[in-house]
C-alpha cells in the first residue's frame, strides 16, 4: 500500500521565509505606479494606504493564525473552512484556490517575470515562452522534494531583500529629499473616499499570499507554535519594508513621476546608480518574483493534493500520488498546467484583480470562523489565541467586507465584470462537488453489495 503521509521536515525558518517570500513579490516593484495614478500623482494617500493595508493584513494574520494553530492540517484555509462550516464550503474553498486563485496568481507573477526578463535581454517575442517556461521550471524543482522547495524559499527570500535594502539605503543617501511625502493627500478634483478603496485593493495584492503558509502545516515540525509566529512576524517585517521603501522612492522621485513608470523601482535605481542600476534592480525583481512564484506553487499544490486525498476532485487517485521524495508530483504539475493556461492571456492586472476579489471572500469566512469556532468548540486546544478578542477579528471582517463590496460595486464596470467572472468560476465547483459525492456514494453501494454477495 502506497504511503501517502507527508514528511514533517519544515521548521520555523522555512515557514517565516515562505510568508516573507510569498508576500514580497511583484507588488512592491509595480503597484506604486497604480497607486499614484489613482491618487492623481499625490503622495499622501499612497503612504497612508501602505500603512493601512499593512495593519489590515496584520490584523487578518493575527485572526487567521488562531485557526491555523488550532487546526494544523495540510490544506490551509480550505481545511479551516471545512472544519467550521462543513464539507461543501470547504470544497469550494479548495476548488477556488486550485482553479482560480493559486494558478491566477502564479500566472500573473510569471507574466511579470517574463516582462522583466524580455526587457533585460531585449527580445519581447519571448514573453509567452518565458512565462510558461518559468512555471514549469519551478514545478520541476518542487518535484524534487518539499525540502528543496523550502530551501529555494529561504535562499530567494534572502536574495530578494538585497536590492530592496540597496534602494532604501542609497535612496535616502543620494536622493534629494525635496519631494513631498504626505501632502497633498490626493490630487485636484479627486475624492478621498472614492479612491481609498481602489488604492487599498491595489496595495493588498502586494501584501497577499501570507495565509497560504497554513497549507504547509502537515509538513511542519511544530505548527502550533511556529505557524502563528511565522504569519505575524513575517507580515510585520513585510510592512516595515514596504513603508520604508516607498518613502525611499519618494525621497528620490516625486509621486507624479513614479506614476509614469511601469517599474518604479527600476526608475529609482537608475536615478541613483545610473543605467546599470536599472538592470541590477531588474535582476532583483526576477529573483523576487521567482521566490514568490515558488511559494505559491509549493503551498498551492498541497491544497490540490488535499482535495484529491478527500476524493472530491475528479481523477483523485492520480492527483493524490506522491513520488519517491514524498511530494504530490501530479498535483504540482496540475497547478502548473492551469497556471500556464492563464499565463497565455498576458493580462497581469486582470489576473491580480480576479485573484484578490475571490480570495477575500473566503478570508471573510475565515475571520468569522474564529468567532464561530470559539462558540461551537470552546474547549478546543488553542496554542495561540488572537489578542484583544473580539475586536481584532471584527476589524478583519469589516476590512474584508470593505474590500469585496468596493471592488464589486464601486470600482467601475470592468471591475464588476471581473468579480462576476470570479464568482462564476467558484460556483462551478458546486456541480463538481455534487457529482463527486454521488459517484462516491454509488461506489460505496457497489462495494457494499459486492461484499454482501461474497459473504
Amino acid at each position: 500500500m502506497e504511503d501517502k503521509e507527508l514528511k514533517k521536515t519544515l521548521g520555523m525558518s522555512t515557514a517565516l521565509s515562505t510568508v516573507v517570500g510569498m508576500v514580497i513579490g511583484a507588488g512592491v516593484f509595480f503597484k506604486p505606479q497604480s497607486v499614484y495614478l489613482t491618487t492623481g500623482g499625490a503622495p499622501g494617500l499612497g503612504i497612508i494606504a501602505w500603512v493601512l493595508a499593512g495593519m489590515i493584513t496584520i490584523f487578518a494574520g493575527l485572526t487567521a493564525a488562531e485557526i491555523s494553530a488550532a487546526i494544523p492540517k495540510t490544506g490551509g484555509m480550505m481545511i479551516y473552512i471545512k472544519e467550521i462550516y462543513g464539507d461543501k464550503l470547504g470544497f469550494l474553498t479548495g476548488w477556488m484556490q486550485t482553479v482560480l486563485f493559486i494558478p491566477g496568481t502564479i500566472a500573473a507573477l510569471a507574466i511579470i517575470f517574463a516582462q522583466q526578463a524580455t526587457t533585460l535581454i531585449g527580445n519581447n517575442d519571448l514573453l509567452l515562452p518565458i512565462s510558461v517556461g518559468i512555471i514549469m521550471i519551478v514545478a520541476g524543482l518542487n518535484s524534487l522534494g518539499s525540502k528543496v522547495g523550502g530551501s529555494i524559499q529561504i535562499v530567494s527570500t534572502v536574495c530578494k531583500l538585497i536590492p530592496l535594502i540597496l534602494i532604501i539605503v542609497f535612496g535616502f543617501i543620494k536622493g534629494s529629499g525635496n519631494n513631498p511625502i504626505l501632502h497633498p493627500i490626493v490630487g485636484e478634483n479627486i475624492n478621498f473616499a472614492s479612491v481609498l478603496g481602489q488604492v487599498l485593493i491595489a496595495i493588498l495584492f502586494a501584501y497577499d499570499g501570507w495565509i497560504n503558509v497554513g497549507a504547509l502545516a502537515g509538513e511542519m515540525k511544530n505548527p502550533g507554535k511556529d505557524l502563528p509566529k511565522a504569519i505575524v512576524g513575517g507580515l510585520s517585517v513585510v510592512m516595515a519594508i514596504y513603508v520604508v521603501i516607498n518613502l525611499a522612492y519618494l525621497w528620490v522621485l516625486p509621486a507624479e513621476k513614479l506614476a509614469t513608470f511601469s517599474a518604479p523601482a527600476s526608475a529609482v535605481a537608475e536615478t541613483i546608480f545610473g543605467p546599470i542600476g536599472g538592470k541590477i534592480i531588474i535582476v532583483g525583481i526576477l529573483i523576487s518574483v521567482f521566490g514568490t512564484l515558488n511559494g505559491f506553487l509549493l503551498t498551492g499544490s498541497r491544497i490540490t493534493y488535499t482535495l484529491a486525498c478527500e476524493k472530491t476532485l475528479p481523477g483523485y487517485n492520480f492527483w493524490a500520488k506522491l513520488n519517491s521524495t514524498k511530494v504530490p508530483i501530479n498535483s504540482i504539475f496540475l497547478v502548473a498546467f492551469i497556471s500556464s493556461l492563464y499565463a497565455l492571456s498576458g493580462q497581469f492586472n486582470l489576473l491580480t484583480d480576479l485573484s484578490i476579489f475571490t480570495i477575500w471572500l473566503f478570508y471573510i469566512l475565515t475571520f468569522i470562523g474564529v468567532i464561530k469556532l470559539r462558540k461551537d468548540q470552546p474547549n478546543l486546544y488553542r496554542p495561540y489565541k488572537v489578542p484583544l478578542y473580539p475586536i481584532i477579528p471584527m476589524i478583519s471582517i469589516a476590512s474584508g467586507l470593505f474590500v469585496v463590496i468596493n471592488q464589486l460595486f464601486f470600482s467601475g464596470m470592468k471591475s464588476t465584470m471581473i468579480c462576476i467572472g470570479g464568482l462564476i468560476i467558484t460556483i462551478i465547483g458546486l456541480p463538481v462537488y455534487i457529482y463527486m459525492n454521488k459517484k462516491l456514494e454509488i461506489n460505496s453501494e457497489i462495494n457494499s453489495e459486492n461484499f454482501n454477495n461474497i459473504a
